[in-house]
């Protein structure tokens, strides 16, 4: 072969590899783009529902906060500034107390007994055979409508149910749980755990599934107890299932109102069973003040984003601490 051929072959070499190497440089972000493509085709079903029912309902609330609003033609919203906001917050309104005040009490009753419940029922469900079949008794609750579980409760609670029935049987008289203005609250948010521990249990005993049994090998060796082992190998390596617990729990106590209606009168006896969901429900749907509860809302809104960040950063102050 001539000087010229090898020259020739070098060259058409050269070139082959450059274009190959040209090919595989603009395929690469062509698959990128087919895949980013892809994901958002995924993706659209998922963020257009999102826009449909809370961004774009969010996005109205917040202009209703600052209106007067009946609730028919959209043409007569009036701006009012802060109007309804003052008007809920003011002294002379019972928004912040005792509706903001039972709202709280309600969230944190029904929150720490679902949890502490959940982590004991978590407890001894990790110890017990057929985990399966526990687990899906605890969240038959869940699954159930909450017009049922507030109409069986209700009839239970009542001075002739089965709860005042054994009461009667152990020599204690009869208690008005849900006409003692004292009592109404906390045996709504009794109901309240009950209807929501099944989700905690099943998040609960994921977590103590994911627990390395090594630790508690290590700890019976040293001669810990039960009390001891929980509270320091447990309850920490349990943290992150906790933390999600106490704020979905949280956020579903705050928001709750159906128990509300199907138990209690109007939040009654005097008032001692409203809590701010159902006052939202009750100034728009009953009262036709689109505008106050859209402001009620906003206001519920920024308790929880706040509790919400208050409970994460307690967490994350906790690892670090722990760590």
């Amino acid at each position: 072969m001539s000087g010229s051929e090898q020259q020739t072959m070098v060259a058409l070499t050269g070139a082959r590899a450059g274009t190959e190497t040209t090919q595989r440089s603009r395929g690469l972000p062509i698959a990128l783009r087919r895949e980013r493509r892809a994901a958002w085709a995924f993706l659209t079903p998922a963020l257009a529902f999102f826009a449909v029912f809370l961004v774009l309902p969010f996005g109205f609330a917040a202009v209703l906060a600052f209106s007067t609003w009946t609730g028919f033609d959209l043409s007569r919203i009036d701006f009012t500034g802060l109007h309804n906001f003052a008007e809920i917050l003011s002294p002379r309104s019972t928004f912040v107390a005792p509706i903001l005040v039972n709202t709280l009490l309600f969230a944190i009753g029904a929150v720490a007994m679902a949890t502490v419940g959940a982590i004991i029922v978590a407890g001894c469900i990790d110890r017990l055979r057929f985990q399966g079949f526990w687990r899906a008794v605890y969240f038959l609750p869940v699954v159930a409508t909450v017009v049922a579980i507030g109409n069986v409760w209700k009839m239970m609670y009542q001075p002739a149910g089965l709860i005042n029935g054994l009461l009667n049987r152990l020599g204690v008289n009869s208690i008005g749980f849900l006409s003692d203005p004292d009592i109404a609250l906390p045996s709504v948010a009794v109901v309240q755990a009950w209807a929501s521990i099944g989700t905690a249990v099943l998040i609960l005993t994921a977590g103590l599934k994911g627990i390395d049994q090594t630790y508690y090998e290590a700890a019976a060796l040293d001669g810990a107890g039960t009390f001891s082992t929980f509270l320091q190998i447990t309850l920490p390596l349990l943290r992150p299932s906790l933390l999600f617990v106490l704020i979905t729990q949280f956020i579903g106590g705050l928001q709750s109102f159906a128990l509300i209606i199907v138990m209690t009168t109007d939040g009654g006896p005097i008032n001692s069973t409203n809590v701010a969901a159902f006052e939202m429900y009750q100034q728009a749907f009953k009262f036709g003040a689109w505008g106050t509860a859209s402001a009620m809302a906003m206001v519920l809104f920024v308790i929880i984003f706040v509790i919400t960040l208050i409970q994460l950063w307690i967490a994350r102050l906790g690892g670090e601490e722990t760590s």
